[in-house]
């Protein structure tokens, strides 16, 4: 799967509201494609087994049962889909017991979607680190699980790691370029902070910057995630 490759998505949210509002999250990303929703812990499975979705998005509460359940159901029969957990549960033990049967990713509601447009990067990333040939060597499976053999650089004072990696993520859904106030909006994050990131992301060769000429004043700056 390249970086760019269209994900398929079963969604199995037993309330339609959040149903429709996750739907529409995932799909401001044109390549996102939501293929089927299921409001049971069976329709869930039903749906799995046939559609045969590239991600699973999973509550934990459903009316027939337990998604941790279903998880566990669909490991044993063999099914390796990525699963993500997007739940009100919120206690340790269902985090510990999610990511023990390979959940790869926990969101626990309310998220912005800046988080979710992040697990769905990260479910890229997973298969495109994957590799085609049937044995592995140490190098390749430490790719594969998302380490490297490099530290990297430090980041300069006042980048926070967690708020550059959202900044990040929002720039990589946009459409087009987008002002460093639009990123704001959507991080939550005033336009001078955005700003800030976005100039980071830019020296690190992570993003490119245009420049937008009007009839009077300053140029408007646009930024735009490199491919």
């Amino acid at each position: 799967m390249t970086p760019s490759a269209r994900v398929r998505v079963l969604l199995v949210e037993d309330d339609l509201r959040v149903a429709r509002v996750n739907r529409d999250l995932l799909e401001r990303d044109p390549d996102v494609h939501v293929v089927g929703s299921a409001a049971t812990c069976a329709q869930g499975d039903a749906l799995a087994q046939a559609l045969r979705p590239d991600l699973i998005l999973l509550d934990v509460h459903l009316p027939d049962g337990s998604g941790l359940g279903l998880l566990r159901h669909w490991r044993t029969q063999g099914l390796t889909t990525d699963v993500a957990m997007i739940t009100a549960a919120d206690d340790e033990p269902s985090v510990r017991l999610a990511l023990a049967h390979g959940a790869f990713d926990y969101l626990i509601k309310p998220f912005t979607g800046a988080r979710l447009a992040d697990l769905i990067a990260r479910h890229r990333a997973r298969h495109a680190r994957t590799p085609s040939a049937s044995r592995l060597d140490q190098g390749r499976l430490d790719r594969l699980l998302g380490l490297s053999s490099t530290s990297p650089a430090p980041l300069p004072r006042g980048i926070d790691p967690n708020t550059l990696e959202r900044v990040a993520q929002a720039l990589a859904v946009a459409t087009g370029a987008v002002t460093a106030e639009e990123v704001g909006d959507q991080v939550g994050l005033s336009r001078v902070t955005a700003w800030r990131y976005l100039e980071h992301l830019v020296r690190s060769g992570q993003a490119t910057l245009e420049h937008q000429y009007g009839h009077a004043g300053r140029p408007v700056k646009l930024y735009r995630a490199r491919a």
